[in-house]
């Protein structure tokens, strides 16, 4: 009868941990990767831009992070990518706090957007990207993504006209020595404020023109333009930076 209730106590055990849900490993408990790494020439630099983790590796929401690491490995163009000591080339580049951004970098919401102007012609730069906590725990590290850094393109001449309810801009670039022209991106941003790094636009603008509507009257907005180049393999860089132009709504006529 005894060994009944053990056995029947030692049951009541067992069930009552497996309510506690599954066992997550402390390694799991650390950021997941960033996401949706992106990089690729911005004038003269290179620009990266990728997204902030917001679970940790076993999905649960991360509450505590701090900022991400930037690793950089520089390499001169057509390396060979499989060389062995590659994976040991990368060195710490910049770290990045969600809430104090250095003037090299952005933040739009999870969006992050750096420019790396330590760059030069002719090398090619791979990225890898590492949130860290609060702790200084690293999380795990993104899949290493490269580009090569061409000759810029010349940039684009923007020219703007005031009317009292719109701003109609028309911009033109000399055709790119390599690639072709795929548009182009238009920035924006209120007179006073940084330089954004993240495009009006959604995609590039296909034609020489554009019209901004729904502005507010009295603002004095800042407008420039950057011509979107197509690389042979598909790659997409942008020009340097166009003439500044200054704009607000006309008054009626």
């Amino acid at each position: 009868m005894r060994c009944m209730s053990i056995l029947f106590v030692f049951v009541l055990l067992v069930s009552a941990c497996g309510k506690k849900g599954a066992l997550i490993y402390p390694d799991m408990l650390v950021p997941a990767a960033p996401t949706n790494l992106i990089v690729g020439q911005f004038g003269p630099s290179m620009k990266v831009a990728f997204k902030l983790p917001d679970k940790d590796k076993a999905g649960q929401d991360l509450k505590d992070l701090a900022g991400v690491k930037i690793l950089r490995r520089e390499t001169i163009s057509g390396q060979d990518e499989d060389c062995s000591s590659c994976a040991n080339d990368y060195r710490l580049f910049k770290a990045l706090f969600i809430d104090h951004v250095d003037a090299s970098a952005r933040r739009y919401g999870s969006l992050f957007i750096l420019l790396d102007s330590d760059v030069n012609v002719g090398r090619e730069y791979a990225y890898k990207i590492i949130a860290f906590t609060k702790s200084n725990v690293d999380g795990e590290a993104t899949k290493p993504v490269l580009a090569a850094l061409l000759p810029a393109p010349a940039p684009p001449v923007l020219h703007v006209v005031s009317e009292p309810t719109e701003i109609k801009l028309e911009f033109v670039g000399l055709p790119p020595q390599e690639g072709v022209l795929a548009g182009y991106n238009l920035y924006r941003w209120v007179k006073g404020d940084s330089l954004p790094f993240l495009a009006l636009n959604k995609g590039p603008l296909v034609s020489n023109n554009f019209i901004d509507t729904g502005l507010e009257r009295g603002a004095i907005y800042v407008y420039a333009v950057r011509m979107v180049v197509r690389l042979p393999k598909g790659e997409l860089l942008e020009s340097g930076l166009s003439n500044e132009v200054e704009a607000g709504l006309s008054d009626a006529e």
